[in-house]
């Protein structure tokens, strides 16, 4: 099982220009931004066996990454169409 990485650069990389404006210039996007980095090192942490949990523990962690994702590329697409 190969573990891919998922910052937002390597999620989004025709975005960064836009990334990097929203996350210097909205508040809300980098607190967001910042969630979501902590929230992917630690499921990666956990994935690659540096940390244990649950399994259940895992999934709660991914899910609540996918919804702060969500959140940033609507944030990310809005900026782009403006």
């Amino acid at each position: 099982m190969t573990l891919d990485k998922h910052d937002l650069l390597h999620e989004f990389p025709e975005s960064r220009d836009a990334i990097h404006e929203l996350k210097m210039n909205n508040n809300h996007f980098a607190k967001l931004f910042d969630q979501y980095h902590e929230k992917d090192h630690e499921v990666h942490r956990i994935e690659t066996g540096a940390e244990n949990t649950s399994d259940e523990y895992l999934e709660v962690r991914k899910k609540e990454r996918l919804l702060l994702k969500d959140e940033l590329y609507k944030m990310i697409k809005d900026f782009e169409q403006a």
